[in-house]
């Protein structure tokens, strides 16, 4: 379970959080939508203790981030734009993730055989294209089945077979029980990916429904209307 109690942060004088309070069960799927600036990957961030709040409370399983960072060892990450040490190739890269999150044998390989990375492994980072990126972000966010994934825009710039790949197993996961907590844009992804919508707009919780309860003929053209209508009203 994930639990936000009146969380704030702000960058200088701007407002990017506001008294966020959100619960996610255990084993429930999530999206976090929102127009441009209106907080999503920031609350990820806080949530993965990559951005320190101003105020209010995180825990994760019942444990408070602030408390040690070890709940992160749970978690898989996904980020909308991976950045990686240019000079490390591919390979040395899911090495280094493998020992800080303490995982052994060979879990990332069902994972690059899925995504088609095994002819890029010994490349470095700086040859590889932004796509074979966002695939070695894949691979470093499923490997080891984490029981929570955070998921920043996580199919842009994947292209459509990979993206339908990775689609299939946050389906599988999502049946499994793993709790997925994610960003999109692409509103006809939800109802295939998520249980519940949460949207942001200027860093506030305007809406945290499930999808059934916003669009009950399950369309994604329902759902989209539905969304852009709940941001209007504010």
């Amino acid at each position: 379970m994930i639990v936000l109690h009146r969380v704030c942060k702000r960058f200088g004088t701007q407002r990017v959080l506001e008294d966020i309070s959100v619960t996610i069960p255990a084993g429930r799927s999530v999206a976090v939508v929102g127009p441009n600036a209106a907080g999503k990957s920031t609350l990820l961030k806080c949530i993965l203790g990559l951005v320190r709040v101003d105020s209010g409370e995180i825990w994760v399983g019942g444990v408070s981030i602030k408390q040690t960072p070890a709940y992160r060892q749970r978690m898989g990450y996904m980020p909308q734009q991976p950045r990686f040490p240019e000079n490390l190739t591919a390979a040395e890269i899911i090495e280094l993730v493998k020992q800080v999150r303490r995982l052994s044998g060979a879990v990332e390989e069902p994972y690059i055989e899925r995504f088609s990375l095994a002819q890029e492994l010994t490349k470095p980072v700086r040859a590889l294209s932004g796509g074979t990126r966002q695939k070695l972000s894949a691979v470093l966010a499923l490997m080891g089945e984490p029981e929570i994934l955070v998921l920043d825009e996580p199919t842009a710039g994947l292209d459509p077979v990979t993206a339908q790949r990775f689609k299939a197993e946050l389906r599988a996961r999502r049946a499994a029980g793993t709790t997925v907590l994610l960003t999109t844009h692409i509103v006809s992804e939800l109802p295939e990916l998520v249980d519940e919508v949460l949207v942001l707009l200027e860093g506030r919780v305007v809406l945290h429904e499930p999808i059934a309860a916003l669009a009950t003929d399950g369309s994604p053209t329902a759902l989209e209307e539905a969304l852009v209508q709940r941001i209007r009203e504010g």
